[in-house]
């Protein structure tokens, strides 16, 4: 493992706040809550937890917090545990509570931030469990720069029905399927009630998932232990193991910016196209590259995924969850699989105090799996994301083109000026097969917080008919378990006068995924013309963190990042 400053106790930054004369107030106070004179004489880790009772995602975190400080006390060190806050999208998808998750990723960043920043912590643990809180805690790691590690807590186990494995995607999709009469109130029950069996994150390779994996390419996240799923007591042995390899990261002085690098970036976003990941991943990735100040675009992401094959058949556009994928062989057999084939570089560093490629040289496949193909059986030869930009998008959209085929659609546009209008109109039975569903003023500054569409695009998906025929666009979000051709992040938004507020009901409206085009068949002087009247709206919130994050957020295409 490279060295950094390490003084090889691993006590380092809290020395100013625990020793000597002057210091004994801050003892005093310390010693109130339990800690002796000797505990405060070792390094003091930071254990970040985003624990929460809303919700399976977060929900066991209390019990990996006690394991992950197990190993610390094993190897030293004192940890001391701190909250912050979470917001479940599952369960805030399709109200306004979902304008809440993206900013959340800020305030996770910006408290775990404060809290490491006022202790003068020697080293850090984040325990994440859903989509924003992993990339707010590294983005946290990566502004302190102190010897520091991410743990996921883990995918939950799936569900079963009628011999089918079944994803929180499920129930989505159902909800599309109940309102169009395909399925009754005892079929959407049945789903409802059997989706979600215990705890850990949404089972796809959906959000949580996709930066739970790709955090380990990266090598934040200890490759091969944050992957174990959150239901098995190997969980809580991942966990205390990370206790003590955050206690060998203080010891050597190993910090955030000795891993995540530019090639650390580029590999991270291999494995997101590689196993047809999230298109969160965008936002995310240019968020942590912006804390590092690496130099990240957005058109970065088509670049990369161009060039890698998509090799993992996992949910929504497969078949498998990520408890199959770990049990397949994980991120070190997708791992093994890039770099033998030599598209990505092995040579990073992993918490774990190994370079990617050593650890991906331990991987051991399971006999017959199915989940992790290899590069010459690849499920698709290019990676599951794609940006495109045109006269709608000048500064991009994303596209998860994984578990679809077309690649060319043009329609009519309907458009919505808010997410429950446009699932008002699926529900009631409004849009038709070929449509070109345009949902705006859901971006960052617009929503404002960029709500994902995830009730939208499976109440499409769920029904046959449009499920193959519908097209999307948004200045907001998607969910991972989105599926079908749907653009989001179109950037500029509507809200501050992107051409996506132009578009008007039954304006023709063209992806060329091929080409690389997303565009609306009118002229720029059409354009013009539509948009001299156009206003800007009033915000949505006058007051409160939903104003302060309106006022200060940047375009989707930056990664949505605060300043």
């Amino acid at each position: 493992m490279s060295s950094g400053n390490g003084n090889g106790s691993g006590k380092l930054y809290s020395i100013a706040l625990t020793e000597g004369p002057n210091r004994a107030p801050a003892r005093a106070m310390l010693r109130a809550v339990g800690f002796s004179r000797e505990d405060l004489g070792k390094p003091i880790i930071g254990i970040a937890n985003t624990w929460t009772e809303i919700g399976p995602c977060n929900f066991h975190l209390r019990q990996i917090a006690e394991a992950v400080k197990e190993g610390i006390r094993e190897a030293g060190g004192t940890p001391m545990e701190f909250n912050t806050v979470t917001i479940s999208d599952g369960i805030t998808m399709g109200t306004e509570g979902m304008k809440a998750s993206l900013i959340s990723r800020e305030v996770i960043a910006d408290s775990v931030e404060l809290v490491a920043r006022g202790n003068l912590f020697d080293g850090l643990v984040a325990i994440a469990g859903c989509d924003k809180n992993m990339p707010g805690t590294v983005m946290a790691l990566a502004r302190l720069d102190i010897p520091s590690l991410m743990l996921y807590g883990g995918s939950i186990a799936p569900g079963h029905l009628n011999g089918k494995d079944l994803t929180v995607q499920d129930v989505f999709e159902a909800v599309g399927s109940h309102a169009a009469g395909k399925l009754d109130d005892a079929g959407l029950e049945a789903v409802e009630a059997n989706a979600c069996p215990g705890v850990g994150a949404c089972g796809g390779q959906f959000t949580a998932n996709t930066m739970a994996m790709s955090c380990e390419f990266l090598g934040i996240s200890p490759i091969g232990l944050s992957g174990v799923p959150a239901f098995l007591g190997d969980k809580l042995i991942a966990a205390r193991e990370s206790g003590r390899m955050v206690m060998e990261l203080a010891k050597k002085g190993v910090k955030p910016s000795q891993i995540i690098t530019p090639k650390a970036m580029e590999t991270a976003i291999a494995s997101v196209a590689a196993s047809g990941g999230s298109t969160n991943a965008v936002l995310h990735f240019l968020a942590i590259a912006n804390e590092m100040g690496i130099p990240l675009t957005i058109d970065d992401f088509d670049r990369i995924s161009n060039k890698t094959p998509l090799l993992c058949d996992l949910k929504p556009g497969g078949q498998y969850v990520a408890v199959d994928y770990q049990q397949a062989g994980g991120s070190r057999l997708l791992a093994k699989r890039l770099i033998d084939a030599g598209l990505i570089d092995g040579s990073g560093l992993n918490v774990s105090g190994k370079t990617l490629a050593e650890e991906a040289a331990a991987a051991k496949e399971t006999l017959g799996q199915k989940v992790i193909h290899t590069v010459a059986d690849a499920i698709k030869p290019t990676g599951g994301l794609v940006i495109l930009k045109g006269n709608l998008a000048p500064e991009g959209c994303v596209i998860k083109v994984a578990g679809h085929k077309r690649l060319e659609h043009r329609g009519p546009a309907r458009v919505f000026d808010s997410e429950q209008d446009a699932f008002h109109a699926v529900d009631s039975g409004q849009i038709k097969p070929g449509d070109v569903m345009v949902i705006r003023y859901e971006g960052p500054v617009g929503g404002p917080g960029m709500r994902e569409m995830l009730a939208v695009t499976a109440a499409v998906a769920g029904i046959p008919e449009l499920s193959e025929t519908v097209a999307l666009l948004t200045d907001g979000r998607f969910s991972g378990a989105t599926r079908g051709l749907m653009a989001g992040h179109v950037a500029p938004e509507a809200a501050v006068g992107g051409p996506i507020a132009a578009v008007r009901e039954g304006d023709t409206i063209h992806f060329d995924i091929p080409n690389r085009k997303l565009t609306v068949e009118i002229s720029d002087e059409e354009f013009a013309s539509r948009m001299k009247t156009w206003k800007k709206p009033a915000p949505r919130f006058a007051r409160g963190v939903f104003r302060k994050y309106a006022d200060t957020v940047s375009s989707a295409a930056q990664g949505a990042v605060t300043h």
